[in-house]
């Protein structure tokens, strides 16, 4: 069974907002692969009539539709007392910092830009979905003295509490995945920021030196090791 998704009537259900037919039906496939529920709506009406009767747990809402755009249609999610929670990600083909700003504002919880890997959206769903109670939190990870709770989010070193911030948490979460293992810094863009994010590979650099300031105290070990020309990893032992 795909990681973190529960069987049966369980399984977390998803309205997809696309007029792209073909679009459509790649994300109908990928997400039920991954072993959600999938119900699909072809524009702005259509989608709230769906809304209404299906009640999903998370809707992936084109910005682009006929007749009623993404952003009213979230509008209107947000108005309904029913639906003020309903976690929203937008899909949109827009690049401009202005108008992802306009998505958040009328109360998207998140967006992804086309084109997006299936990969980084899944996670970002997961993400919002573990959020909002819809899916159950992955449990806990750990490496050596570091301890890493998924479902409130509470980094431990040694029994006392780090501080992390957002990218940082993700970059933990994803070393404390795959201890041991080196990963370049566009595998680690691909994996932490998701592949429509465009960045530069140097700003990883940037979040591993916040990384080993938040999880090192004096006299601890560093466990995040440099592999020189090769890239990062999680380790007790030079790599």
């Amino acid at each position: 069974m795909p990681d973190g998704l529960m069987s049966g009537p369980s399984k977390p259900l998803v309205l997809v907002v696309e007029d792209e037919a073909a679009l459509a039906t790649m994300l109908r496939y990928n997400l039920e692969k991954q072993g959600f529920r999938v119900e699909e709506a072809a524009d702005g009406q259509e989608a709230l009539t769906r809304i209404a009767e299906t009640q999903p747990d998370l809707v992936l809402l084109d910005w682009m539709l006929p007749a009623m755009s993404g952003l009213e249609v979230c509008r209107q999610i947000r108005r309904r007392p029913s639906t003020k929670d309903l976690p929203v990600i937008m899909v949109t083909a827009r690049t401009e910092d202005q108008d992802a700003v306009r998505g958040l504002n009328t109360g998207a919880d998140d967006y992804i830009t086309k084109p997006f890997s299936t990969e980084a959206l899944i996670a970002r769903m997961r993400a919002l979905l573990r959020r909002s109670g819809a899916m159950p939190a992955k449990g806990a990870l750990a490496f050596h003295d570091i301890s890493m709770d998924l479902a409130t989010h509470r980094v431990l070193r040694n029994g006392r509490p780090l501080h992390l911030g957002p990218t940082e948490f993700r970059l933990l979460e994803f070393f404390l995945q795959h201890p041991r293992r080196v990963f370049t810094r566009e595998e680690l863009l691909d994996a932490v920021w998701g592949r429509e994010i465009h960045v530069e590979p140097r700003t990883v650099d940037v979040h591993i030196r916040r990384l080993r300031k938040a999880i090192n105290s004096e006299g601890e070990l560093d466990l995040i090791r440099t592999v020189r020309a090769a890239g990062y990893a999680i380790d007790t032992e030079p790599v």
